[in-house]
C-alpha cells in the first residue's frame, strides 16, 4: 500500500486560492493570507495541490486556519474518509469509538471528487472543523480533538508526507 494514499483524503483540501477567494474565509480566518503551498503526485499520478491559509499568513496550530485542496483526479469520498482515518491512526489515535464517529461525520460530509472539485477545511477559533465546497459549507464536525488530528495529516510532525507539510508552513 502506497504511504503517500493517506494524503488522498486531505486531498479534498488542496488548491491555490485566489487572493480574492480569501475573502470568503474572513468570517472563519481573520485576513486570510497563503503561509504555503504544496503538491502531492504518487507516481505518475497528480493527487492534489494543497494550500495552507492563516491569519496574516503566519500559522498557529491554536488559531483558526484553513486548509485547501484541489483534486487532480477522481476519487469517492468514502475513500477520503478511510484514508483519513487511517493517518489518523497512523498519528497514533487509538480511541476507536472516536474514529467510527469520526469515519461515520465525514463519509456523510465528503463529495466524490474530481479535477475540478476544491476542498476547504477550516479549523474554526471555536474548535470546529468546517468543510467548505465552492465556499459553500457541506458539513461541520464540533469534536475539538478532531480538528487537531484531522489537520495533522498534513500539518503534524507525525504527517506521512514530511515534504508537503515543510512546503505547507513555508519551509521548504
Amino acid at each position: 500500500m502506497l504511504r503517500s494514499a493517506p494524503l488522498v483524503v486531505l486531498a479534498f483540501i488542496l488548491g491555490v486560492l485566489p487572493i480574492a477567494a480569501f475573502a470568503q474565509l474572513d468570517r472563519y480566518v481573520p485576513n486570510a493570507q497563503s503561509v504555503g503551498k504544496a503538491s502531492l503526485s504518487i507516481m505518475v499520478w497528480d493527487i492534489f495541490d494543497a494550500e495552507l491559509i492563516a491569519p496574516n499568513a503566519a500559522w498557529d496550530r491554536s488559531q483558526p486556519f484553513a486548509l485547501k485542496l484541489s483534486y487532480k483526479l477522481n476519487i469517492a469520498g468514502k475513500r477520503i474518509a478511510d484514508r483519513s482515518i487511517k493517518e489518523i491512526r497512523d498519528q497514533g489515535f487509538s480511541d476507536e469509538i472516536k474514529l467510527a464517529d469520526w469515519h461515520a461525520q465525514m463519509i456523510k460530509i465528503f463529495p466524490d471528487v474530481n479535477s475540478d472539485t476544491s476542498l476547504v477545511g477550516v479549523y474554526t477559533a471555536s474548535k470546529e472543523t468546517v468543510f467548505l465546497n465552492n465556499n459553500r459549507e457541506i458539513g461541520r464536525i464540533a469534536d475539538p480533538e478532531f480538528g487537531k488530528y484531522f489537520f495533522d495529516i498534513w500539518l503534524g510532525p507525525k504527517s506521512s508526507q514530511p515534504k508537503l507539510r515543510r512546503q505547507l508552513l513555508g519551509r521548504s
